[in-house]
C-alpha cells in the first residue's frame, strides 16, 4: 500500500439513503413498478487483505475477542473458530461512504460485548460529512450512532497513531477521543451516547504533515492521537484517576491527567523533536513505553527514538534498540506482554528498503533482539519463517536482490499486538495484509517462530473496474494498490496479482467481446509503461509503449475481435493502435480525458464521452465524432457500457445532483437517447446473463430508485427493478463498476471502495416481476411454506439469528408474516429485513415493502439480535399465518 486511496468521483456522491420502508417505485405519474421479492447471499470474491491495517485491538478481559479497524474498509472482529474475521461495518449506506473509515476502535474490558469505533475518511472536502462514534452492545452484529460536530480521518496522514478513541478500564460509561483538525480532546460519560469537548486540555496540536498542501489533506492539524489509562489507579464503578494523552506536537507530545480529567499537564522532562505515535501503559511493570516519529506516518519517517517513563518516579529513559543516528525510519507500532511485564516490543514503521524491522525485548527496552540482522552485508540471517501460502500473491511476484527479499516482513507497520493471554500470539498490521504468528516466544529461545498472513475474511481492495468475459475467468478486477486479479474460482485466493507490468493501481481494463483471451489493462506506475497486454485471458501480461506524455492509466478499451485498441491515457490526447501498442496515433474529434469504451459487435466502433457529449467512432478510433444528443451529464461522473450482442445497444449511468442524474439508454449508438424516468440516480451499469425467457440480457445498476439507494436488478430491460442488497449489505459507495455474470443468472459482481470485490447470487432460479405488494387486491399468502432459523453468532447474554422463510407451494406471496415461540423467553432487540413484534414469548415478523413478493420455489430472509439467559433453544414450530411450516 504506497499509495493513499481516495475515493473517485467524491464530489458527485449525493444521494438518499435507505430509511424506513420503501415506497412503491413510479415509472412515471401514474404507473407502479413492482419491486419482486428476491434473496441475495453475499461474499466477497477472495483477496485476503489487499489495504492498510492500522490498528488491532485485543479485548484485555475476554480471550480471542480482538477487533481490527481499516483506513477506508470498515471495522472487523475476529471468530477465533475459524481463523476469520467478520465485517461490521457492511451496512453503511452511500449516503454515509466516509463512514466505513475507521480512525479508533475501542474493545470495552467491563463489558466485552460492547464495542465503539469513530468512524469518518477525510476531514478535508472530500467527505461531506461529519464523522461519527459507532456504539454497539453485540459485538458489532449491530450499531447505534451518533454524529459528532466535526470531521474525522480515517484515510488521512496520521492514520497509523493511537488509539485515539479510548474506554475507562474501571468506569466503562467514560470514554475519550482524540480529535483532529484542532478540535482537542472529547469526553463521554454516557457509554458514548453523548459527547462534549474537555474544554481545560490544554493542547489541541499542531503538527501538519504539508502546511502548504492546499487541498486540505496533508496540511491537516493532525490533532490528538492516543488516550491510555493506567487502570491501576482506579477501582471498579470509579473513573480511573491516571490519563494519558498524545498530541500532535513535536515539542508537546504527552499530557497526563491525575484526577480523572479534571486538571492536565504537560509530562516533565519528555522528549522533544518527535511524535509520539504509541503510548502504551505496563501496569503491572509501572511504565509507559512510547514509540517516537519525527513525523506522522504512515508512509513517512526519518528518525525515531523509544522511550520509557516510570509512572511512579516520572524518570525518563531513552531505551531506544537503535541510536537516532542510525535510524531512517520512525517507531510506531508497540506493544507488551500482558502475561509477562517487561517483555515490550516495536516496529519500524516506515522502513521501505530493504524491509521493516520488529524489535523485542523482555528487560523493559534495556537490551533488545531484531526480528532480523545482517550477516555480512547484503546477507541477512532471519529469526523468524514467512509462509505466504494462503496468499501467495503478497510476493508481489518479485525477485529482489539482497538485502531484500520476498515476502517482505511489512511496511507501513503501526499496529503490532501481543494477545494478552498468550504470549505466543502477535498480530501486526502492513499496508496490505495482517500478518501473525502463534510460537512467538521462539524469538526468546533462539528458534525461528512463523508468521503467516492471519487476514482471511478481511478484504480491502478498492475497486476501479470489473469484467466478467463469456469464456475464460468469471472475474477480472482492477484494483488500487495491488493492481488487479485472474479469479479463476470465487472462493480461492488468486496465486497473483497482474504482473509484467506490476501497476500500483489499475485504472481500468477491457476483453475482446468475441475473443476473450485478448485482454487489456492501463494503470499507474511511478516509472515504466502504462497499459499492458495479455492474450490468454489475463493469465499473462506484457507491456505495451506509452505514446509521450501519458501521466496515468485512464481507461481503455477493446475491439470486439481484439485487433484494436483505444486508449485515454492522463496526460494526453486520446490514441488508438492496432496490434498490441508498440505504436500509436492520436485520435482526432474527441477531448483529452474522454471516457472510451468499445461497440460489443462492430470491431471498429468505438465510443467516448466527456463532459456531457457523447462521441461515436467508426474507423476504429481513428476520428470521432460528437453525437448531437443533448440532456446527458454535464460533469464527468459517467460510466457506460454498450451491450453484447447488439450493435449500437448502449447505456449510460451517472450525473450529479445538482443536474442531470439517472441511467440512459440508446439503440443507435448514441445518436439518440432515453432517459429512464423511473431510475432517480444511477452510478453504474453492468449486463449479465437473461433471465428464463427474457430476450434481454440482465441489467445490473448501482442506483437510486424510488427514493432507496441500493444495487438493483432488472430482467425487462430497465421496466421493473428488483433492490437485491438490503439494509445489512451496502458497503457504502459502490459506484466505480458493475457487471453481471454471462454464464450464471442472477451473480452479479459489485465494487466497493474498500471491501473489496464483492458478489451476490440469487435464489431466484429465474427471475422476472411479482405484484405490487402496496396493492390491497393482491392475495394473501398462502400453501406451504418452510423455515430454516440459524443462531449465527451467540455470545455472554446475547446472539443473533437468521431465519430464511421458503415459499414451497404452487403460487406467489403477495406480503407475508411469520409466527413463533421462543421457548427460553429470549427477546428480539434489533431485526433487519423485516419488521418484528413481541409479546412475552410470542413473535411477529413481517415483511417490508420491497421483500413482500416471494414466488414459488423462492425465498427470502431476514435476521435479528437478540438477549438470551440460561438456555437459548431454537424455536420448534413456526406459521405463516395460519399455516404451520415445515421447520428444517
Amino acid at each position: 500500500m504506497r499509495r493513499t486511496r481516495i475515493l473517485t468521483a467524491v464530489l458527485a456522491l449525493a444521494a438518499g439513503l435507505l430509511a424506513g420502508t420503501p415506497p412503491a417505485l413510479a415509472a412515471d405519474g401514474t404507473a407502479k413498478v413492482s419491486l419482486a421479492a428476491d434473496t441475495y447471499t453475499w461474499k466477497n470474491a477472495r483477496i485476503d487483505g489487499g489495504g492498510f491495517v492500522p490498528g488491532i485491538v485485543f479485548n484485555r478481559s475476554e480471550k480471542n475477542l480482538a477487533y481490527a479497524r481499516t483506513d477506508i474498509g470498515g471495522a472487523y472482529r475476529w471468530q477465533e473458530s475459524s481463523k476469520t474475521w467478520t465485517p461490521l461495518l457492511d451496512s453503511v449506506g452511500w449516503d454515509d461512504w466516509g463512514h466505513t473509515g475507521v480512525v479508533g476502535l475501542a474493545s470495552d474490558s467491563v463489558d466485552p460485548n460492547k464495542v465503539y469505533a469513530a468512524v469518518g475518511t477525510y476531514t478535508n472536502s472530500w467527505d461531506p460529512k461529519n464523522g461519527a462514534i459507532m456504539r454497539s452492545s453485540n459485538r458489532g452484529a449491530s450499531w447505534q450512532k451518533t454524529d459528532l460536530p466535526f470531521k474525522l480521518g480515517g484515510n488521512m496522514p496520521g492514520r497509523g497513531m493511537g488509539e485515539r478513541l479510548a474506554v475507562d478500564p474501571n468506569k466503562n460509561s467514560v470514554l475519550y477521543l482524540g480529535a483532529p483538525s484542532g478540535k482537542g480532546l472529547w469526553r463521554s460519560t454516557d457509554s458514548g451516547v453523548s459527547w462534549s469537548q474537555v474544554a481545560n486540555f490544554p493542547n489541541v496540536g499542531n503538527y501538519q504533515q504539508d502546511p502548504s498542501d492546499t487541498s486540505g489533506y496533508a496540511s491537516d492539524n493532525q490533532g490528538i492521537v492516543w488516550v491510555t489509562f493506567d487502570e491501576s489507579t482506579g477501582t471498579s464503578g470509579n473513573a480511573t484517576k491516571t490519563v494519558y494523552v498524545g498530541v500532535a506536537d513535536l515539542q508537546n507530545s504527552v499530557y497526563r491527567s491525575t484526577d480523572a480529567g479534571a486538571t492536565w499537564t504537560r509530562l516533565a522532562g519528555q522528549p522533544t523533536g518527535y511524535l509520539a505515535h504509541k503510548g502504551v501503559l505496563d501496569a503491572a511493570g509501572g511504565y509507559l513505553y512510547l514509540s517516537y516519529s519525527d513525523k506522522g506516518g504512515p508512509y513517512d519517517g526519518g528518525k525515531g527514538q523509544m522511550w520509557r517513563y516510570a509512572t511512579a518516579t516520572g524518570t525518563w529513559t531513552n531505551i531506544s534498540p537503535v541510536a537516532e543516528a542510525d535510524t531512517y525510519y520512525g517507531f510506531s507500532g508497540l506493544t507488551v506482554d500482558r502475561q509477562k511485564p517487561g517483555t515490550v516490543m516495536a516496529t519500524a514503521y516506515s522502513s521501505w528498503w530493504p524491509d521493516t524491522q520488529i524489535f523485542r525485548s523482555t528487560d523493559s527496552g534495556a537490551t533488545w533482539t531484531r526480528a532480523w540482522d545482517y550477516t555480512s552485508y547484503p546477507n541477512r540471517a532471519n529469526r523468524y519463517t514467512m509462509d505466504v501460502s494462503s496468499s501467495p500473491w503478497l510476493t508481489w511476484g518479485a525477485n529482489p536482490s539482497p538485502p531484500e527479499q520476498t515476502p517482505k516482513l511489512g511496511w507501513m507497520t503501526e499496529s503490532l499486538e501481543i494477545d494478552p493471554f498468550d504470549s505466543n500470539r502477535m498480530m501486526y498490521g502492513t499496508g496490505a495484509t495482517v500478518y501473525g504468528t502463534e510460537n512467538l516466544t521462539n524469538w526468546d529461545s533462539g528458534g525461528q517462530f512463523t508468521i503467516k498472513p492471519m487476514v482471511r475474511g478481511l478484504e480491502e481492495t478498492a475497486v476501479n473496474d470489473l469484467a466478467s468475459p463469456p469464456s475464460g475467468a468469471p472475474l477480472l478486477s482492477a484494483l488500487g494498490d495491488v493492481g488487479g486479479f485472474r479469479h479463476t474460482d470465487l472462493t480461492k485466493v488468486p496465486s497473483m496479482m497482474f504482473t509484467s507490468p506490476n501497476f500500483t493501481t489499475t485504472t481500468s481494463l477491457d476483453f475482446a467481446e468475441t475473443n476473450a483471451n485478448t485482454v487489456v489493462r492501463s494503470g499507474n506506475l511511478d516509472s515504466g509503461p502504462h497499459i499492458a497486454f495479455s492474450t490468454d485471458n489475463g493469465a499473462n501480461w506484457f507491456a505495451g509503449t506509452d505514446p509521450s506524455g501519458v501521466s496515468g492509466g485512464g481507461t481503455v478499451a477493446a475491439s470486439s475481435d481484439g485487433n484494436r485498441f483505444v486508449w485515454s491515457p492522463d496526460g494526453t490526447g486520446v490514441q488508438y493502435t492496432t496490434g498490441f501498442g508498440s505504436s500509436w496515433s492520436a485520435s482526432s474529434g474527441i477531448p483529452a480525458g474522454a471516457i472510451v469504451e468499445s461497440d460489443r459487435v462492430d470491431a471498429k466502433t468505438f465510443y467516448g464521452f466527456k463532459s456531457g457529449k457523447f462521441y461515436v467512432s467508426t474507423d476504429g478510433g481513428a476520428t470521432f465524432t460528437a453525437s448531437a444528443a443533448t440532456g446527458l451529464p454535464s460533469g464527468d461522473s459517467v460510466r457506460f457500457k454498450a451491450l453484447p450482442g447488439v450493435k449500437g445497444d448502449v447505456w449510460l449511468a451517472g450525473g450529479a445532483t445538482d443536474g442531470a442524474y439517472g441511467l440512459w439508454h440508446s439503440t443507435d449508438g448514441g445518436a439518440s437517447w432515453t432517459k429512464l424516468s423511473n431510475v432517480d440516480q444511477a452510478d453504474a451499469i453492468g449486463f449479465g446473463k437473461a433471465a428464463t425467457g427474457a430476450s434481454y440480457q440482465t441489467l445490473y445498476t448501482s442506483a437510486k430508485i424510488g427514493g432507496v439507494r441500493g444495487i438493483f436488478r432488472s430482467t425487462d430491460k430497465g421496466a421493473t427493478w428488483t433492490r437485491i442488497n438490503d439494509d445489512a449489505h451496502q458497503w457504502g459507495w459502490t459506484g466505480a463498476a458493475i457487471t453481471g455474470d454471462p454464464r450464471v443468472y442472477g451473480r452479479v459482481y459489485v465494487s466497493t471502495n474498500g471491501r473489496g470485490v464483492i458478489y451476490g447470487d440469487t435464489s431466484d432460479a429465474g427471475g422476472g416481476g411479482g405484484t405490487d405488494p402496496t396493492d390491497p387486491t393482491d392475495p394473501a399468502p398462502t400453501g406451504a411454506c418452510a423455515v430454516t432459523y440459524k443462531i449465527t453468532n451467540q455470545w455472554s447474554g446475547g446472539f443473533q439469528a437468521d431465519v430464511q422463510l421458503s415459499n414451497t407451494g404452487s403460487s406467489t406471496w403477495s406480503g407475508w408474516s411469520l409466527g413463533w415461540t421462543f421457548p427460553n423467553a429470549q427477546t428480539i432487540s434489533q431485526t433487519w429485513n423485516a419488521e418484528s413484534t413481541q409479546s412475552g414469548s410470542t413473535v411477529t415478523a413481517k415483511n417490508v415493502g420491497w421483500n413482500a413478493n416471494v414466488a414459488a420455489g423462492s425465498s427470502v430472509s431476514f435476521g435479528f439480535t437478540g438477549s438470551w439467559s440460561g438456555t437459548n433453544g431454537k424455536p420448534t414450530a413456526f406459521k405463516l399465518g395460519d399455516q404451520a411450516c415445515t421447520v428444517a
